[in-house]
């Protein structure tokens, strides 16, 4: 990894946040901690990001929060175990994270994959999570049995069809081994034709932030553990079957590709939701739209804090 894309030089870039290593649960996670006064938020990114993705919104909001941004289990520079994918155990690592920080309740925010993991560990500790916000990202569940092998006539364009979203990198992320071999070192095609695939405007997301995951997603180690995530799915279905429906307040941050899914998905999980669409903003909404996410998710922290207007 070149120099300037290591998380020290580019925790320079988010005022007053530090990186940090930690071991828990068996592994090492990355994360980055604005060490601010105020309630604590957690953040969770996703797939084929990392901490870094927060920029946009992370640091605005650590002017209200102590904001800690983590590499889950196989991201950015956080440990590629050869197991463990499962978001469980994953919401585990966090749990054990927040235990070792003397952190006893935060907010959590989980954005793709992150979201998966973030659900899991409210369902798992609900104790400790204070509020929920999932930002296009839901827990794995049997719908996912229904997801097509083939686009429907006419729907898979340059663009992403909101109504029939063809997700094929589901599938290719559950091969073993061969995606190692394709994509080691060439890693920034899949990120540039993923970007402009979901995303409304992809020139949000600049050619630095492209290398930063590039720099990442490049070695086989990390493209292994990535899609380890997604080997892990029929785990997290049966899993989620003995889960009961979360009582703590749940936010739904919804792009203009999964707004109908959420409309549904909420109710099933959730006791006390929110729903706020994002219509105009692709899959990777911290970018196209970060004043969006950002008063979406103030809005809903503030409504949780007796005094507040």
């Amino acid at each position: 990894m070149e120099k300037k894309y290591t998380d020290e030089e580019l925790v320079k870039h988010w005022p007053n946040f530090t990186s940090h290593m930690i071991e828990v649960n068996g592994t090492q996670l990355h994360f980055v901690d604005s060490l601010g006064e105020g309630p604590i938020l957690i953040c969770l990114p996703g797939w084929p990001q990392t901490w870094y993705s927060y920029r946009s919104v992370a640091v605005p909001l650590s002017e209200h929060c102590r904001v800690i941004v983590v590499d889950i289990r196989g991201m950015g520079s956080s440990a590629t175990p050869p197991s463990g994918y499962d978001k469980k155990t994953m919401a585990t690592d966090v749990y054990e994270l927040m235990r070792s920080l003397n952190v006893d309740k935060a907010y959590v925010l989980g954005h793709d994959i992150g979201g998966m993991v973030a659900a899991s560990l409210a369902h798992n500790y609900p104790n400790i999570v204070d509020r929920l916000i999932l930002a296009d990202g839901l827990h794995p569940n049997e719908g996912m049995m229904q997801m097509k092998l083939l686009p429907s006539p006419g729907t898979f364009g340059e663009k992403i069809d909101h109504q029939q979203p063809y997700t094929w990198w589901m599938s290719f992320n559950q091969v073993k081994g061969l995606p190692e071999q394709l994509l080691e070192g060439r890693y920034r095609y899949l990120l540039d034709w993923l970007f402009d695939h979901v995303m409304v405007d992809s020139s949000r997301i600049s050619d630095l932030e492209r290398n930063v995951y590039a720099s990442v997603y490049d070695q086989p180690e990390r493209i292994r553990a990535s899609n380890g995530w997604y080997q892990s799915f029929n785990q997290d279905i049966e899993d989620a079957k003995n889960y009961l429906k979360l009582q703590m307040p749940v936010l739904g941050i919804a792009s203009n590709v999964s707004s109908g899914f959420y409309q549904y998905a909420l109710p099933a999980i959730a006791e006390n939701y929110e729903l706020v669409n994002l219509e105009n903003t692709g899959h990777y909404m911290f970018e196209e739209d970060p004043l969006g996410v950002y008063e979406a998710i103030m809005a809903f922290l503030k409504s949780g804090r007796s005094g507040d207007d």
